[in-house]
């Protein structure tokens, strides 16, 4: 019986990163292959065509340091709760994330966080609740005199 080394074994280098907007959470799962991005199971190319510009800047941006590097890996990113904005903010905040833990080239952080802050930093902010006994979170009732 043949001993196996366990250097020979080629583990496959998967990360998983999640990102959240609103009530919308993304996990991106990154991982070798041939730069397909799909999303909930769903190719980019199916979005529109200003939601696949929202979900390529990190990848647009990360191109001038990877170069060739761009096409070898994929991409899947699962996405549940919230709305069509709060889902492609969500994933995209995942798919940068996954990037730079992939490939782990600080200039790529430095691209990110001189582009837009909020492609590495979650945005925290959440509706606030209604008051009771009142029509809105923040609207009183009117009071009248006459």
């Amino acid at each position: 019986m043949e001993k196996i080394n366990k250097d020979k074994i080629n583990k496959e280098k998967v990360i998983t990163i999640s990102g959240k907007r609103k009530t919308a959470i993304a996990k991106a799962t990154i991982r070798a292959g041939t730069g397909r991005i799909k999303i909930n199971k769903r190719a980019i190319n199916d979005f529109s065509f200003i939601r696949q510009l929202q979900l390529l800047e990190p990848l647009k941006l990360a191109e001038p340091f990877l170069k060739e590097k761009l096409n070898s890996f994929n991409i899947d990113v699962n996405v549940t709760g919230g709305g069509q904005e709060g889902q492609v903010e969500a994933s995209r905040l995942a798919i940068a994330r996954a990037i730079l833990a992939y490939t782990k080239i600080p200039e790529i952080k430095a691209a990110y966080l001189n582009y837009d802050r909020a492609l590495l930093v979650a945005d925290v902010r959440r509706k606030e609740q209604r008051k009771p006994g009142d029509s809105k979170a923040r609207a009183k009732r009117q009071k009248s005199y006459r």
